[in-house]
């Protein structure tokens, strides 16, 4: 069997990081002789999640181009240069057959040097709308590997390959069963739950929509399986207080997220596309907030796609605190409302993605 060396750029956050260890674990399933080599932001969470999972990684000097003008906008552009530079070593020292990018500012220093060294590489576009980094990467990308239709809007159709997103395998069979799941979390198998997750950092407006409401769910009976992100944990823990019951559990992050999905009869979520493929694989009815913080605001457009075909509800962020109880009453009422977005969902679920694009990195390794 043919060794191969295989150069994967992914971070930031978890709809990046996922995706790319899925398919880097696919990618060493059908061909063992492969060597891969992870490339991330230095002190994002790929640090420790690549590692964890038992794959090498270097970090580059980057950070998002910022979006007001600003003094920073010097400090972006010295990053950037020190970061390709970086990037062009990794390079030259690993000599990669192929590279793949997942997103994260990573990505496009490590491109850009592949590119210019005519070392084919995929690109996956996980949104509905493709973000500049992507545009500008496709010109010289191989394969464009997409999760939404209509993506020859922004980028050339011969290079596209409709893939899905890859979701973390653990997902794919959840054999917990619903009263194991709740016990998980010293729920009420027989009361419905709620599960809220704004991302492992979290989101302030989504956490303090679900806290001015606290007394909707208490009075409902509804059980409340709360990530409020490592950035709000302490805040949150502070501000509950004695309010604190059996019926609330807050974390700062779920690490099984099968227990959290087996145990959930609705979601409450940001609209990021790793998290928006895995509620489509696990069936699960939802209420998707966008983040309005997001480049070219993305999220509105991956919520928009599940909404416009009854999958899922969508909620502005603006409006949440005000709405979230009248959105989420009849998806917890009414069984016929939540199996029949569950009958839409099932048409979005991709579950074979990672293998999908590991076939498309091997083909342009010389691998068939």
């Amino acid at each position: 069997m043919t060794k191969i060396k295989v150069m994967i750029s992914a971070g930031g956050t978890g709809g990046h990081i996922f995706p790319a260890l899925a398919t880097a674990s696919k990618i060493k399933e059908l061909h063992p002789e492969s060597e891969i080599q992870f490339v991330g932001a230095e002190g994002k969470m790929e640090m420790q999640k690549v590692p964890a999972a038992g794959y090498p990684i270097t970090g580059l000097p980057v950070m998002g181009f910022p979006r007001k003008p600003s003094l920073k906008i010097i400090t972006f552009f010295k990053m950037l240069i020190k970061a390709m530079r970086r990037a062009r070593r990794i390079v030259k020292d690993f000599e990669p057959d192929v590279a793949a990018g997942f997103g994260g500012y990573a990505s496009g220093p490590v491109l850009r040097v592949a590119g210019k060294k005519n070392i084919p590489y995929v690109l996956q576009e996980q949104n509905s709308y493709a973000g500049i980094t992507n545009r500008m990467l496709a010109k010289k990308a191989s394969k464009i590997c997409v999760a939404y239709d209509n993506m020859d809007k922004y980028f050339p159709a011969e290079k596209i390959v409709f893939t899905g997103n890859p979701i973390r395998s653990a997902l794919l069979n959840i054999s917990e069963s619903k009263k194991e799941a709740c016990h998980n979390f010293g729920f009420n198998p027989d009361k419905p739950t709620v599960l809220v997750t704004g991302g492992s950092q979290g989101a302030r407006s989504l956490n303090e929509a679900v806290y001015k409401n606290l007394s909707f769910f208490e009075e409902n009976g509804i059980q409340l399986l709360w990530q409020c992100g490592s950035l709000y944990f302490k805040e949150f823990t502070s501000r509950l207080g004695y309010q604190v019951s059996d019926h609330i559990h807050l974390t700062k992050f779920i690490e099984n997220m099968n227990f959290a999905y087996g145990c959930a009869n609705v979601v409450i979520a940001r609209a990021g596309a790793g998290t928006i493929s895995e509620l489509c694989v696990v069936g699960l009815p939802s209420i998707l907030i966008p983040s309005p913080n997001v480049a070219e605001d993305h999220q509105t457009h991956n919520a928009k796609a599940l909404a416009d075909k009854g999958a899922a509800v969508l909620l502005p962020d603006n409006e949440a605190a005000q709405k979230l109880p009248e959105k989420l009453k009849p998806i917890i009422e009414d069984q016929k409302v939540a199996e029949l977005m569950q009958t839409q969902l099932k048409t979005f679920a991709r579950t074979d993605a990672d293998e999908k694009i590991a076939k498309e990195i091997l083909k342009l390794a010389g691998v068939e």
